[in-house]
């Protein structure tokens, strides 16, 4: 007898969602028993590591994932997980496990009331009313998932597995076509807004990660500079290039005062604008003009534009780069040096002044770890980042040089690194994977470990172990309190990654840092097991205000006082 059990297989097959990424219950086992030889399955210790690992598989292949929760604890413990990749514009689909569909109006145990438990972060979510439609609903669900850029629910009783399939129809196109063009005359607006710029700017974002070529392309027209958006999940532009200027700022004064020179804005696969503490005031200052092209339509109709556009950035930028006019650089394309050091200058965005000083054997600082990185990575890495107190400095020192060269949460909820980068590492075998990440951070996640190791991902983890939420402790500090929290500086986490069967160094000094550096990386690509190095490091009060300018916390306030203060070595 033909299933909906081998009737979804086929679905899963016809879609490439053949790896499986689970944390398997009881409501699920009619799914998961005796998969074909064709299905991979996945196991995950926690369900917020089956999403983040399904989140990094599908950035890797850039195409749908597929996860399997069950009912509604696995639902619940992975929404902050789904939250990340809807914000992440990751496409998914997950099947929730339910109870058996013949008695779930008594509500048996494990029935979950599972409509609304993950908010409005699915782009889509289906309950079918018949066993015979689940076919068809993951079939949709992959649509939606693609059209849309998100996580897409099915939820699906235990029994529905094993009903009869026999003269149904999947009720989904087989095969579903996304025309990209636009037609010259529906750019002409956009056209004459960039040709007639006196200093144009471009802000881009994860949208423009797939079209790298064709942003270069027009922004070398334009002769213009191109921000990163602040808190982006991915680099929508090459970070070493000449016309790269840096993240944008997120307040609205720091943000007007690098747009104010520009008269057009050009907002690429990003949203306008992305910003974190709340200050009053307008996003740019008058007679500055905001355009937008992307392909979230909630990005394009919550966007503050005098002109937007729903299509696709790639092909978008390709066409402007042959119909906009070529013009000579303009003011605003100086950028700072991308040397190891100096970096900054008090007038530059971005932290403290570093500058070369001898090593020593004092306390490692977050800053010598990432310039000691730096100094070895090679060009295709993919770097996934989690590490809210050394971001600024992340940003500076390790520009991503390919698409996926910056991979980070947009969400902001921790526990994204540790699982995405085993995801990916699993997507992108021949390709050296490192995750940059606090000690809060992943212990959020940490169960991904275990997953690195028995699947044997070679992913290098660099854990920045401080012992504390050193964020949280400089908020506290803004708000003029003490935090009532305590650091955790008892935790090993070279002991909790060993007690998950993933090999760990810790690291004390310089010394060992870079040995351990440069003994893993130059095979990092062929590496087949995973490694965390536990690296001790210390925070300076002085980076922490520095870390709160770069926040846009207090900003005002920030900036004055660090015009200042002289310029220091945080090294």
């Amino acid at each position: 007898m033909h299933t909906v059990r081998d009737a979804t297989f086929e679905v899963l097959r016809h879609t490439g969602m053949t790896t499986i990424f689970c944390n398997p219950g009881s409501t699920e086992i009619s799914l998961l028993t005796g998969l074909p030889d064709d299905l991979d399955f996945v196991l995950a210790l926690h369900e917020g590591s089956v999403i983040g690992m399904a989140t990094g598989w599908a950035i890797g292949h850039d195409a749908p994932a597929l996860a399997v929760l069950h009912t509604t604890a696995g639902l619940g413990n992975a929404v902050g997980a789904i939250a990340t990749a809807r914000a992440n514009r990751v496409p998914m689909v997950i099947l929730v496990g339910q109870q058996d569909r013949r008695h779930l109006a008594q509500e048996p145990f494990l029935a979950g009331r599972l409509s609304g438990l993950a908010g409005d972060y699915p782009v889509h979510t289906d309950h079918p009313v018949r066993a015979q439609d689940v076919p068809g609903a993951v079939a949709r669900a992959f649509h939606q998932a693609t059209t849309f850029a998100g996580p897409a629910l099915v939820v699906v009783p235990m029994d529905d597995w094993a009903a009869p399939y026999e003269g149904e129809t999947v009720t989904a196109p087989a095969r579903l076509l996304r025309p990209v063009s636009v037609p010259d005359a529906d750019l002409a607006p956009l056209v004459e807004l960039l040709a007639g710029a006196r200093a144009p700017a471009i802000v881009t974002g994860a949208g423009a990660c797939d079209g790298w070529d064709s942003l270069v392309a027009l922004a070398e027209r334009l002769g213009c500079p191109v921000w990163q958006e602040s808190f982006g999940a991915r680099a929508g532009f090459p970070q070493d290039h000449p016309l790269y200027v840096g993240v944008l700022p997120a307040d609205r004064p720091r943000l007007r005062a690098a747009l104010a020179e520009h008269d057009v804005v050009l907002a690429v696969g990003a949203p306008v604008f992305r910003q974190y503490g709340y200050e009053p005031g307008p996003l740019v200052e008058p007679g500055t003009t905001i355009a937008l092209v992307t392909d979230d339509p909630a990005e394009a109709h919550r966007s503050p534009a005098e002109l937007a556009y729903l299509a696709r950035p790639d092909q978008v930028c390709a066409r402007l780069a042959q119909l906009v006019p070529p013009r000579e650089p303009g003011p605003g394309t100086h950028i700072p040096s991308r040397e190891p050091a100096p970096l900054t200058s008090p007038q530059e965005p971005g932290p403290a002044v570093l500058r070369a000083e001898p090593v020593t054997d004092g306390p490692l600082r977050p800053v010598r770890v990432l310039r000691e990185l730096a100094a070895r990575l090679p060009e295709d890495v993919v770097l996934v980042e989690e590490t809210p107190s050394s971001r600024p400095d992340l940003h500076r020192l390790l520009p991503a040089r390919n698409p996926l060269g910056f991979v980070s949460a947009a969400m902001g909820g921790l526990g994204f690194a540790l699982p995405a980068a085993v995801g990916l590492r699993m997507a992108l075998p021949d390709r050296p994977v490192v995750a940059v990440v606090g000690d809060g951070a992943a212990l959020c996640g940490v169960q991904a470990l275990w997953s690195a190791a028995h699947y044997r991902v070679g992913t290098l983890f660099v854990v920045l172990a401080n012992g504390r939420y050193a964020v949280m402790d400089r908020l506290a500090e803004q708000h003029g309190g003490k935090a009532p929290w305590p650091a955790f500086d008892e935790v090993s986490m070279a002991g909790m990654a060993r007690a998950l069967g993933c090999e760990a160094i810790r690291i004390n000094d310089h010394g060992e840092l870079t040995a351990a550096l440069d003994d893993v990386l130059p095979t990092l690509a062929a590496r087949r097991e995973p490694l965390l190095l536990d690296v001790s490091v210390s925070v300076d009060p002085d980076f922490q205000r520095d870390l709160a300018w770069n926040l846009g916390v207090d900003a005002r306030e920030e900036t004055a006082a660090r015009e200042g203060r002289q310029a220091r070595a945080v090294l």
